[in-house]
């Protein structure tokens, strides 16, 4: 539980700031000439609905000295009400540091995205607790929430620490931690015992836990859903039989989340979500959401999911706040959602999308 002790910052999350290259026209990077350049990252795009919807919040993060792209990170970091600090690191030569370059096309049709992550130089896997005055951070200032996101957990060794670390004094100092678990095969390729005692580590000290049925075997070990079963309910049992095991495993969380999604194409998915708050259960049965750009849908519904965490709803409020958060990213050719209201976002949830004048 959190302490009385006010907090200057709703939100609070640690992350490797970088861009995203994507084609117009929905076409395949491989044969375009033409690209739209967005600032981007997992952790970030959590942030922005609390961000969007008028909560402070705070990203930590690291950045190249001089930088034209830092310099467009910053600016886009302030467009979107973020304060943000991090400690500049001369880039050493045409061959030293640099942000990540995530390439991705949006995918059409029968023709599904696809994604290629250059992280080659990234100054993100320099993030040290070393660079950052915590006893500020943490003690004078202070977070209600503290979201931590397996990609920034496994970025680098000097990352996975800087996590476990960020980790440890918020809960001394009264932050909820939030743990979206973001399994990558990649990024544990050669680290699974290491990685495997970081992860278990952060989401024994978690208040929320969130991932999908792969996310919480291979991050946690915890078994999936059964196969048996035909249907859709078979599957939501088996999921919270899953979430179940979770909670026996990591009891200290409150909320446990995970999403549904079946894809019909690339631009028509079949939504949904479990949420409990270790009381009551919200089953979101899936529905069908019109898609422009798939990328950052998940994270949309962990910041919705958080948002109403923050402003103390009830769980079945703040799963469906949470579904039509990652609804509505899926709808914007940024990864991150940019709600103009909460109206905005119900209307999405009661299926209204008549224009509102």
């Amino acid at each position: 539980m959190t302490d009385s002790t006010p907090k200057k910052y709703a939100l609070l999350v640690p992350t490797s700031m970088g861009t995203r290259l994507t084609p117009v026209d929905s076409q395949p990077f491989h044969c375009s000439d033409t690209f739209k350049m967005q600032v981007t990252s997992a952790e970030s795009n959590v942030a922005s609905i609390s961000s969007y919807l008028g909560l402070p919040v705070k990203v930590l993060t690291a950045f190249v000295k001089g930088s034209p792209i830092s310099h467009l990170i910053k600016d886009n970091l302030g467009s979107r009400r973020m304060d943000f600090e991090g400690p500049e690191f001369a880039q050493g030569g045409p061959w030293g540091y640099r942000h990540q370059i995530n390439m991705a096309d949006s995918g059409w049709g029968s023709r599904g995205p696809r994604v290629h992550n250059d992280r080659a130089g990234e100054v993100g896997r320099e993030l040290c607790v070393d660079d950052f005055d915590l006893d500020r951070i943490f003690k004078e200032e202070g977070a209600r929430i503290v979201h931590l996101s397996g990609l920034i957990a496994a970025l680098s060794p000097k990352t996975s620490r800087f996590c476990l670390d960020i980790a440890r004094i918020a809960k001394e100092n009264g932050s909820l931690i939030s743990f979206d678990l973001n399994y990558r095969a990649s990024f544990w390729k050669g680290r699974e015992a290491e990685l495997s005692a970081a992860f278990a580590e952060i989401a024994s000290r978690s208040d929320i836990l969130i991932g999908n049925e792969e996310d919480f075997q291979l991050c946690l070990g915890i078994e999936g859903p059964e196969a048996g079963g035909e249907g859709l309910d078979a599957k939501i049992d088996g999921f919270k039989e899953m979430i179940g095991r979770v909670q026996a495993a990591y009891p200290n969380a409150k909320y446990y989340a995970t999403t549904l999604r079946e894809v019909i194409s690339a631009n028509s998915h079949m939504w949904g979500a479990l949420v409990t708050d270790s009381t009551d259960w919200e089953v979101i049965l899936p529905r069908e959401i019109g898609v422009l750009d798939r990328i950052g849908g998940g994270d949309g519904f962990v910041g919705g999911l958080l948002y109403g965490i923050l402003k103390g709803w009830d769980v079945q409020k703040c799963a469906r706040f949470g579904w039509a958060s990652g609804a509505l990213a899926a709808t914007m050719l940024t990864d991150y959602a940019q709600p103009a209201d909460e109206d905005q976002l119900w209307s999405i949830w009661e299926g209204n999308a008549r224009v509102k004048r």
